[in-house]
């Protein structure tokens, strides 16, 4: 996924109301850019850091800009650039099911987004063939990273990721296929929960897992032009 024109640097002055981001630009001014990330953004949002934005495409739009990328030492390690854009990773996932660049979800026909399911949710996508169950499948952005390499998802508590397991749950048990992917949009080479943030997560994703939901990772190339997935990465094993 390639940005549509050259982002604008800055550097940041607070992220404050969650949606809200100051940013002062090279030639002094300060902006007000859209933050697209409710999380606790953890290691992400420290003063000073130099942040990278996109252009709102909607011209009407009350924030012109959208905050894309952030250069951290995430977890102690050496800087890289790590995409805050909680909705991208989506459009990212759509992008590589496209050319087929997703190995344990190749062979479907159809993909479509946002479908209906469960108690009142919409499923991130929902794959179909001919002769074969459904597939399930929801996506997740993680930008965590408390240790060099070692990426983890939730950030802050999410009540609502938890919610969406356990109808994962459901869909197996009615015979479907459901496979969550988390997006990580940074380099890493292993992924976990954080069950130490959000314990009650790490409870419904480990009853997930034992249900049948599937669960894969895939660490994402992230630069100035533009985010791609890149490879899968090493899921640890939950605690029993």
């Amino acid at each position: 996924m390639l940005f549509s024109e050259p982002l604008l640097e800055g550097r940041l002055i607070e992220r404050y109301k969650r949606f809200l981001a100051d940013i002062l630009l090279a030639d002094g001014s300060v902006v007000t850019a859209h933050c697209a990330n409710p999380g606790a953004m953890l290691g992400l949002k420290e003063p000073g850091s130099r942040v990278l934005l996109s252009r709102a495409g909607n011209p009407k739009r009350k924030l012109a800009y959208n905050w894309e990328l952030v250069e951290v030492a995430a977890g102690g390690g050496p800087n890289q650039l790590v995409g805050i854009n909680t909705s991208r990773p989506n459009a990212l996932v759509a992008e590589a099911l496209r050319g087929n660049r997703l190995a344990p979800f190749v062979g479907y026909d159809r993909v479509r987004p946002e479908v209906k399911y469960g108690r009142n949710s919409r499923i991130d996508f929902l794959l179909e063939k001919d002769g074969a169950p459904p597939c399930y499948l929801e996506v997740k952005n993680c930008h965590l990273m408390r240790q060099p390499g070692f990426a983890e998802f939730p950030d802050c508590i999410a009540a609502r990721s938890a919610k969406h397991l356990y109808e994962l749950v459901d869909m197996v048990e009615g015979g479907a296929r459901a496979a969550l992917v988390y997006v990580i949009q940074m380099e890493a080479e292993r992924f976990d929960v954080a069950r130490d943030i959000d314990p009650v997560y790490d409870r419904a994703f480990r009853h997930a897992l034992a249900a049948g939901v599937e669960s894969y990772a895939y660490m994402c190339r992230v630069n100035a032009e533009g985010v791609e997935i890149e490879r899968a990465v090493e899921i640890v094993t939950p605690h029993s």
